[in-house]
């Protein structure tokens, strides 16, 4: 049968396969570096023409799930990616969502503070001094006067990542991307304008050094101390944002 003579493909074939596909990657029925079957014998496969096996093809790529070579021995493989690549797609996937999914802010916080309180166990018994060493950099940062409302945020940033990272685990670190990139600059964006930066650069001191005493129980109680001035801050620009609404 010529590619003339089939039916039209059905609204959606492309996604469809594309789906299919992704589910054998994610069984692990197709592993990293498995090459795929050619257009035409997948067009074959499934029933299609070949334009809609390249439709579905080109959305595999989009989710990174697939690559293309070229050449004699090219075609198109399935990806292996690492751990910068999945912790770029999933801060890129998490930022996104958290600017157009209605989520509270105060439900924002609480989701913050019970994701760091999980990772403070293992931080706690694994810190470094690497990581101790980070964390008393960005402390610095926060208190120097010259440093801009935005250094601050990128600095509060990085040094949740340090809290992290000193858990020692490559899983957590990952999930953990887009409360840190995500979740945090969220924050940060609605309270800079009232917060105390010396009261926050003086709470991170006190989380770096019941880190360094090993103490998680210290660490837990400060998460909770700046979560909860955190949540107060959020109500207050709420309400004055409410108060300006109404004038």
């Amino acid at each position: 049968m010529s590619h003339r003579d089939k039916p039209e493909p059905k609204p959606g074939a492309g996604h469809q396969i594309a789906d299919e596909i992704r589910a054998l990657i994610l069984a692990g029925r197709l592993t990293a570096d498995d090459r795929l079957p050619g257009e035409q014998e997948l067009a074959a496969r499934f029933g299609v023409s070949r334009p809609t096996v390249r439709e579905a093809l080109k959305r595999l790529a989009a989710q990174n799930l697939i690559r293309t070579r070229r050449g004699a021995t090219g075609g198109n493989f399935v990806n292996r990616i690492t751990w910068s690549e999945a912790h770029e797609q999933l801060v890129t996937a998490a930022t996104l969502l958290m600017s157009v999914a209605p989520v509270s802010p105060d439900a924002v916080a609480e989701a913050r503070l019970t994701l760091l309180s999980a990772c403070v166990l293992l931080a706690a018994e694994r810190r470094q001094d690497r990581h101790l060493a980070a964390m008393s950099a960005e402390i610095a940062v926060q208190q120097d006067p010259g440093t801009t409302d935005e250094e601050f945020c990128a600095s509060d940033v990085r040094f949740h990542r340090a809290l992290v990272e000193a858990a020692d685990n490559p899983l957590i670190s990952f999930q953990m991307a887009g409360v840190i990139e995500a979740i945090q600059p969220l924050l940060n964006m609605i309270t800079y304008r009232g917060r105390d930066r010396a009261a926050i650069a003086a709470g991170h001191g006190r989380i770096r050094a019941a880190l360094e005493a090993r103490d998680a129980g210290a660490v837990t109680g400060e998460l909770r101390a700046l979560s909860d001035y955190t949540a107060r801050l959020v109500r207050e620009a709420r309400d004055l944002r409410a108060a300006r609404q109404q004038r």
